[in-house]
């Protein structure tokens, strides 16, 4: 809702995608949608989750998850990819070594593309991106995430293997 005000009162085109399940609530009321901000929903130090759309219910599991493995998961909404919000990026790439797109969208061109780019430029570090690799089918919406490599489990593999390579590349 915030999203939609933004765009109608804002010079120049937008782009907002939508879902069409019901997707669970993960703000609250008070909640103040802003244009290239990137928002921690979740603080961590061993990797970082960094999510849109559907997808950031999921990170929030994922990392709740992951937690009772002994891993903390910072999770961020980035919900504007046009201005990205580099800065808060840049920071989770430092801060936590490593980093996890998620996105209901193709692996290429869209977050874990910008993200990519914002690391490669600034602070290089293991990326894993949680997205569709190529054309899904019509079905119903959660049933198709969780078919097409989009699940919670998913999420936590790629935080596991996004680590891994951390360790690796620390060597």
């Amino acid at each position: 809702e915030a999203a939609i005000r933004l765009a109608a009162y804002t010079d120049g085109p937008f782009y907002i995608r939508l879902s069409r399940p019901a997707t669970p609530v993960v703000h609250n009321n008070d909640f103040q949608f802003k244009l290239g901000e990137a928002e921690i929903i979740r603080d961590g130090s061993d990797v970082s989750i960094l999510a849109c759309g559907v997808m950031v219910s999921r990170a929030i599991e994922a990392a709740e998850m992951l937690l009772q493995q002994g891993i903390e998961a910072r999770v961020m909404n980035v919900a504007t990819l046009a201005p990205i919000d580099e800065a808060a990026i840049i920071k989770a790439a430092g801060e936590t070594g490593c980093l996890v797109t998620a996105e209901e969208h193709y692996v290429r061109g869209g977050l874990n593309s910008v993200v990519s780019q914002v690391v490669g430029a600034a602070n290089p570090v293991p990326v894993e991106a949680v997205a569709l690799v190529g054309y899904a089918e019509s079905g119903k919406g959660f049933e198709l995430l969780d078919k097409y490599g989009l699940s919670t489990t998913d999420l936590i593999t790629a935080a596991l293997r996004a680590i891994a390579r951390k360790k690796e590349y620390l060597k």
